[in-house]
């Protein structure tokens, strides 16, 4: 009984010491609701990294059915469209406003690529968190930003905040070169995520040494990944009596890839890069704004090369993205040849991915390439569900698709709260230097802005789709309140 008064004593005087230093508490309480959400969204991470989405199959059933028990609790009307492969699974979620505006969408993809497990040092599907950093395969590329995305749109429900326009949050599906990605999405479900303007992933929020944020880039285009096949042909036959060079698949392919891999497509200006390179003048240092004058004052092709070459030779921390988008890419991703080591195959393959400017068609690259190789016997082809002409004529609608323009209330948010989180933060509009599924709505006329909603530095940066890929937790958090005070804005009434 004693032990009992003295308990309930302890409490009374604890109680009264939280009422004579309220204020104290109230003030540490409310000077940290950063914090508490960027934990959320940091919980968030790790649970959606759990989820083997690896692409193939791009499996994302199970991913979306966890969102769907998340977001419908808060109030949110929720579908999701599982495509016809069975495994391809769209989570859409919307929190409704009073109509007098369109939309906002928030998309990030849920799939992710392969993992090369006995090259990784934690569990690539279990989001570790250590050292200030969660690990796993899409903790960066892409599951980092739709944890942050959903978390900014679910902390819009959980505070009941008014909204002047339907909020959509969607966690897409086979992002990563799947058949059924958001142009899918769209040809079936359009209404269900039609809006005014959208985030996706693309452009980076650039971390100096230092830790300071002093360059953000919005992707407003991103340059298109096209597939292809090359596949070469020759006698087939026992491996103890080669045929002469040149008369076998294998050598033939061999021949023709080591030209492909030596073949450095021409320097490139189209108006969404000479755009970036125009906003990265005042921020660059005098050497890098010099060759960025030269480059945009070149009168013909040769004096292009040498201002594309000087630029990317001067600036070594940035020399893969700067070469990148300055031209068409070309990459071997993958080599098929062979059915046993005694016989000479009569057919070998080479899958090459390429990432093309704006302006430049499939019917253009095949050219390049076949250029490169120079083996007219050589098959080049789209790899594409498609017909062949089908494909050429997608591309083609595509690549003349405009960047999305910088005047819209959405990228304005996005450049206010910026500012408020890294001071010395600029905003530079850029093409992204890979793909994404913006073309969904950018072939609808809807603007949409790419960016990994944090703070990236190189390290970070050479992980992506590579091994112990992962995102700072510091980063995590200042991502959600960019993303969370930007969307407030634009939705809100």
């Amino acid at each position: 009984m004693k032990r009992l008064v003295k308990g309930r004593l302890a409490a009374l005087v604890f109680a009264a010491s939280l009422l004579c230093t309220g204020t104290r508490y109230a003030l540490a309480e409310s000077a940290t609701p950063a914090q508490s959400q960027g934990d959320k969204t940091v919980a968030l991470l790790k649970k959606l990294i759990a989820f083997d989405t690896s692409n193939g199959p791009g499996d994302t059933r199970a991913l979306a059915e966890y969102l769907k028990s998340q977001f419908e609790p808060l109030g949110a009307e929720v579908d999701i469209f599982v495509a016809p492969n069975g495994k391809a699974a769209h989570f859409i979620a919307r929190l409704r406003g009073d109509g007098s505006k369109k939309p906002v969408l928030l998309a990030a993809h849920a799939d992710v690529v392969p993992v090369e497990r006995e090259k990784w040092t934690v569990e690539p599907f279990a989001g570790v968190e250590k050292d200030g950093f969660v690990y796993g395969r899409g903790a960066m590329d892409f599951k980092g930003g739709l944890a942050v995305f959903a978390r900014a749109v679910m902390r819009l429900a959980e505070e009941k905040t008014p909204l002047a326009r339907d909020v959509i949050f969607l966690a897409e599906a086979d992002e990563e070169q799947g058949q059924y990605s958001t142009v899918w999405l769209a040809k079936n479900h359009w209404d269900k995520i039609d809006a005014e303007f959208a985030l996706n992933e693309g452009g980076y929020v650039l971390q100096g040494r230092d830790g300071t944020v002093r360059q953000i880039s919005v992707t407003t285009a991103d340059k298109l990944s096209a597939t292809f096949a090359l596949r070469a042909t020759g006698r087939s036959g026992h491996s103890s009596r080669p045929f002469p060079p040149g008369e076998m698949a294998n050598d033939r392919l061999i021949a023709a890839l080591a030209k492909l891999a030596a073949h450095d497509p021409a320097v490139k200006l189209v108006p969404a890069t000479e755009a970036y390179f125009r906003a990265l003048l005042p921020i660059s240092s005098e050497q890098t704004a010099s060759d960025i004058k030269q480059l945009l004052n070149a009168k013909d092709q040769s004096d292009l090369e040498a201002a594309g070459k000087k630029l990317v030779a001067d600036n070594p921390k940035d020399g893969l993205l700067l070469h990148a988008l300055l031209r068409d890419t070309v990459v071997i991703t993958m080599i098929e040849a062979g059915i046993k080591p005694n016989v000479i195959p009569g057919d070998a393959k080479a899958i090459v991915n390429t990432r093309l400017l704006p302006g430049t068609t499939a019917d253009q690259m095949i050219a390049e390439i076949k250029r490169a190789i120079g083996d007219p016997d050589i098959e080049v082809s789209l790899v594409t569900p498609l017909t062949q002409q089908e494909a050429r004529d997608v591309y083609l609608k595509r690549t003349n698709a405009p960047p999305s323009p910088v005047d819209t209330a959405l990228y304005a948010a996005l450049d206010r709260n910026a500012k408020l989180i890294w001071k010395d933060a600029v905003l530079v509009p850029t093409l992204f230097e890979a793909g994404t599924d913006a073309m969904a709505w950018r072939e609808h006329n809807v603007p949409v802005y790419g960016i990994y909603p944090y703070p990236l530095d190189d390290d970070i940066l050479s992980r992506m789709h590579g091994n112990d890929e992962r995102i700072g937790v510091e980063a995590i958090k200042q991502g959600t309140e960019w993303i969370y005070n930007t969307l407030r804005e634009v939705a809100k009434k």
